[in-house]
């Protein structure tokens, strides 16, 4: 639904996203869609009882909260490509890390990676400053094309799909500590 007071600026926003979406494949120009998810960590208490016959396993409604952590999440539609990643944080720097880590590392042999993310406000070119050196920076600044989703119109970004899947095939359950949460998601 479109907003009625951000009605221009939504526009604008879900257009060029939707023209991005349009665009032949090149693996020299790939898509990348991103974004991310904190993830509250959860203990039990107790031990949960086991599952029997024509019972499930039974799980005490008491926890302990362990911390939180944040899921990074790229995908390359066309190409059927997708990381899921778990940071302590989700600030400026530990995106402009990510990002740094998708051009040098992943995405090493393209001229420009055009990215589709939310409008979160450490979703700028303004963090890979705030995070490197200005030669690092530009040179990262140079090798990006970023498009943003519209204000409340983020479900036009894949990796928004690709992380409720994650959630509800995943992490829908209590999860313990970091280790566990980094775990789970490789696996999926």
């Amino acid at each position: 639904m479109i907003p009625p007071e951000h009605n221009a600026e939504f526009v604008a926003h879900m257009e060029d996203v939707l023209a991005v979406y349009h665009r032949a494949y090149d693996a020299n120009y790939p898509v990348i869609c991103m974004d991310e998810q904190p993830v509250q960590l959860v203990k039990e208490t107790r031990l949960p009882l086991p599952a029997k016959p024509g019972q499930p396993k039974s799980v005490d409604y008491e926890y302990e909260r362990n911390g939180v952590a944040n899921i990074f999440l790229f995908t390359e539609p066309l190409a059927g490509w997708r990381k899921a990643l778990v940071s302590e944080r989700r600030t400026a720097v530990d995106w402009a890390i990510e990002i740094q880590r998708l051009l040098d590392e992943d995405y090493a042999h393209c001229p420009k990676v055009i990215l589709v993310c939310d409008q979160l406000n450490t979703h700028k070119l303004a963090s890979l400053y705030e995070a490197f050196a200005p030669a690092t920076a530009r040179r990262l600044v140079e090798r990006l094309d970023i498009h943003h989703t519209p204000k409340h119109g983020s479900w036009l970004n894949i990796a928004e799909n690709e992380l409720a899947a994650l959630t509800r095939q995943c992490l829908d359950r209590r999860i313990p500590d970091r280790a566990t949460l980094e775990r789970e998601t490789t696996a999926w």
